[in-house]
């Protein structure tokens, strides 16, 4: 593709930027952007495209009857600021709920029974001496084999390796089908056996190769924090009306930039004046300096088929996994389980149609009328996806079955929602890092072109957040360094 040119007065007067994709990583992109280019008094003439009649993505919240349901993520991670920041930014700190930590217990499932998983286990690694060694959840030779992490060498080559094998090594067998499977591989609807370690969790690598072992690590992490005057933020927070109030308040504040829905991108090719043409599903053409995908990879090498096949390879190598969830309220005076806690984790040992439940009226306050309860399973894994792919009536039935089975609860919900993921969880596989090393590289061959999005550097609300502002500040910053560059040739011509 041609580079975008210095010279051209108009096209440096309004910088020309076409976002496809209209999930939180396509808006967080656009919005960016305007803050960027207004901060260097650059004109930007930004168009985000989305396919859907919908913006938003994988987040979905709908309101009914008392009830917030969320259709995909319900909230975002803390120890990574962008998403809290990009809600305070937007006037929605107020808005910011973080969990009913009074209530944090997470259970997993072990031989039909729930476990609670003992206090103070950090993801995987205990860091409590006492719950811990009075955890029914462990047997005694896992205990003991948990605690070799402490005299355990560690691995010298720095290269990546599986999640599944990082823990078997450090922790042992139990800790991987127990913990490591169902919450880690979880978090990423990944196999542990595939799942990269460098790309998903690259603090545990870097905790043993700085301290020899994990559990040593966490606690001089826990030790070595800062003491603070302000409360510290709950681990994990949402907004009080729910995620959808974040992508319909970036879509008002977008107010320089067009919005279209419902019509895709049909082909991206080379502009007339050195940029790029994209031609939409309407016959609309639109030309830009600079185009940002921010889709599922697998869309993007569609587009870039014509541009550089060896990069849209790359990009279709990149695998993604079909999920599904079903939220079902129910009246609080005919629900039979107390809910006391953030809800149930199951390992793929079980055998079980769902993978997991949050209990979501006890994580989160105002998720349920005060006289219901709310709960969300999950459906679909790596290593099956069809439960995530049966009709409305079958999955809501499924869930129910699971949770008859596991809970005791044989009460007839009032509210009941399905919202289904097709392909929609990229995979990260042992080597991701390499992958996307080479397809920066081929990328860069065509200025003015970006990839962003859950693909890349990270699936949760913040990493994409951030990354859509990492695109826009290089974006911008490239146009201000070419409008400098002109000024010094006109300046010099004169």
């Amino acid at each position: 593709m041609p580079e975008l040119g210095g010279c051209d007065e108009e096209r440096l007067r309004a910088l020309r930027v076409v976002v496809v994709g209209g999930g939180i990583s396509g808006l967080s992109t656009a919005f960016h952007l305007q803050e960027a280019a207004r901060g260097r008094g650059l004109p930007l003439d930004c168009t985000l495209v989305e396919c859907e009649d919908r913006l938003g993505g994988r987040i979905v919240t709908q309101r009914e009857d008392g009830f917030v349901v969320e259709g995909g993520p319900d909230c975002f991670l803390t120890q990574k600021p962008w998403a809290v920041e990009l809600c305070r930014k937007l006037g929605l700190g107020e808005q910011l709920l973080g969990t009913n930590d009074a209530s944090r217990k997470v259970y997993v499932l072990w031989k039909g029974k729930l476990h609670k998983l003992p206090d103070g286990v950090l993801l995987i690694v205990p860091t409590r001496l006492q719950p811990f060694a009075l955890s029914p959840l462990f047997s005694p030779l896992a205990k003991l084999r948990m605690g070799l992490d402490l005299i355990i060498p560690p691995r010298r080559d720095p290269g990546d390796e599986s999640v599944a094998s990082f823990v078997r090594r450090r922790l042992g067998g139990e800790a991987l089908d127990k913990i490591a499977e169902p919450m880690m591989g979880g978090i990423h609807v990944s196999d542990p056996e595939r799942q990269s370690l460098l790309a998903t969790f690259p603090r545990f690598a870097d905790i043993e190769r700085k301290h020899g072992s994990l559990i040593r690590g966490m606690l001089s992490a826990r030790r070595s924090r800062p003491s603070s005057a302000g409360k510290p933020l709950p681990t994990f927070m949402t907004l009080a009306g729910g995620l959808g109030d974040l992508v319909s308040t970036l879509a008002d504040r977008l107010d320089g930039s067009r919005i279209l829905t419902s019509r895709e991108v049909v082909s991206l090719g080379a502009g007339a004046d050195g940029g790029y043409r994209l031609r939409l599903s309407d016959d609309t053409q639109l030309q830009a300096d600079s185009v940002v995908i921010a889709t599922p990879a697998r869309h993007a090498a569609l587009l870039l088929d014509d541009v550089d096949r060896t990069l849209a390879e790359h990009l279709r190598s990149i695998r993604y996994v079909s999920t599904a969830t079903v939220s079902l309220g129910f009246r609080r005076d005919t629900f039979p389980h107390p809910l006391d806690g953030f809800g149930v984790v199951i390992p793929r040992k079980e055998a079980r149609r769902i993978t997991a439940c949050t209990w979501t009226s006890t994580k989160f306050d105002g998720r349920a009328p005060s006289d219901g309860v709310l709960v969300r399973c999950f459906l679909g894994s790596p290593h099956d996806e069809r439960p995530a792919l049966l009709p409305d009536d079958e999955i809501i039935r499924t869930a129910r079955e699971e949770l008859r089975s596991l809970m005791g609860v044989d009460v007839e919900p009032v509210l009941a929602r399905v919202y289904r993921w097709p392909a929609a969880h990229p995979q990260y596989d042992v080597g991701h890092l390499d992958l996307l090393a080479e397809i920066d590289r081929l990328r860069a061959t065509h200025p003015g072109l970006y990839l962003t999005g859950s693909s890349y550097r990270g699936v949760g609300l913040p990493d994409c957040i951030h990354n859509g502002a990492l695109v826009a500040e290089e974006i911008v910053s490239r146009a201000a360094e070419l409008t400098r560059l002109s000024a010094r040739v006109g300046a010099l011509e004169s």
